[in-house]
């Protein structure tokens, strides 16, 4: 079995104690192909971004950075520009054939809340060795907002490979020939690249802007902030708009992906040297997501782009990005927005799920 683990598979890795749980497994934790995490009951304070290393433990590690701890248990604060780590309910016992990555998931990322999953042993984040046997952890630092945060709460995902299963152009060059893989021209060149859009349509809202000082969110509301009271709208007419050292900006991608149901897709940043921006978090695309046999005609990619050290002008159509594409090992017995609760199916430009839509 080469390719992406569907669900299937990862129900039964949580039968079989591949994936041992403290606490059963909650409705929806299993994506099409992926299982969310979820938060334990303690976060540590620490004084610094870390990775455990090799040979060492993240328990040993936070002897050296733990500033004090926050029981999570009736919900707590995590603090704008801190970083916390937080033990998660899951633990892997995975097999000598079986690696894994772990990614914010979407509302996460949307709420500039960088989450990075950790391991013992680990020398990079978010990357989990093959036949790794240990604890996860959740590394977080609130970026732009405050949050709330309760046990049990999912800001991370976890996708699990058995072997190598990534397209190679000449595949996917063939695939979107047979399936299209975005409306109109496909840009391939490692990954299938995606730019920006500042021509809307319809008005002239393009995106939105991060506001510096705002009140705490909790993560529970769903569909309950005013947009105003966190976000400034950013309007074009000239289809540029001139980003900001520092500033964190929801936008949208011009094409309308589609992945196939017997594929899956991760957004991998683009080269730095085309700009000083980058699109700031990467993120899982599930099978299914924005294709017609799971409900959807195409969904635009949301970008979370953060500048740099220089304001840069950001223009429409400019490449921003890429979509590396992997085959499944097998097709999920539910795909993206098909039977289940999924948020962005059939997606444009579109805040997290806790704001007020307009």
């Amino acid at each position: 079995m080469t390719g992406v683990l569907p669900s299937q598979t990862i129900e039964n890795m949580l039968t079989s104690g591949e994936i041992a749980v403290t606490h059963p497994p909650a409705e929806g934790q299993v994506q099409p192909a992926s299982l969310d995490l979820r938060l334990g009951t303690v976060a540590y304070r620490v004084r610094a971004s870390f990775l455990s290393g090799a040979d060492r433990s993240v328990t040993d590690r936070l002897s050296e950075f733990e500033m004090h701890r926050i029981d999570l248990t009736n919900g707590a604060v995590l603090e704008k520009g801190c970083v916390y780590v937080v033990p998660l309910m899951e633990s892997l016992a995975l097999p000598a054939d079986v690696q894994a990555v772990a990614n914010a998931k979407s509302s996460t990322g949307r709420l500039d809340l960088l989450t990075r999953t950790i391991t013992d042993g680990g020398t990079e984040f978010d990357r989990i060795n093959a036949g790794y046997t240990g604890p996860l952890y959740a590394e977080i630092c609130p970026r732009s907002f405050s949050v709330l945060v309760r046990p049990g709460m999912r800001l991370n995902q976890i996708r699990f490979r058995a072997g190598q299963s990534i397209l190679s152009d000449a595949d996917l060059r063939t695939l979107h020939d047979r399936s299209p893989l975005v409306d109109g021209d496909a840009v391939i060149d490692d990954g299938l690249g995606f730019s920006v859009d500042l021509e809307p349509a319809n008005g002239t809202l393009v995106g939105y802007r991060a506001k510096p000082h705002t009140g705490v969110i909790d993560l529970d509301n769903i569909g309950h902030y005013d947009p105003a009271d966190y976000w400034e709208e950013l309007h074009a007419s000239d289809g540029k708009i001139i980003l900001d050292p520092g500033a964190f900006y929801i936008l949208v991608s011009r094409e309308a992906v589609h992945i196939p149901p017997s594929y899956a897709a991760e957004m991998a940043p683009f080269l730095a040297m085309v700009g000083e921006f980058r699109v700031h978090y990467a993120g899982f695309f599930d099978p299914g997501f924005g294709h017609d046999a799971a409900g959807g005609t195409g969904s635009r990619g949301v970008l979370e782009v953060r500048c740099h050290e220089a304001p840069f002008v950001l223009e429409h159509g400019q490449v921003v990005g890429r979509l590396v594409y992997e085959r499944m090992a097998d097709a999920p017995d539910q795909l993206y927005g098909s039977g289940i609760a999924s948020n962005y199916q059939g997606q444009g430009l579109k805040l997290s799920k806790h704001f007020k839509s307009a």
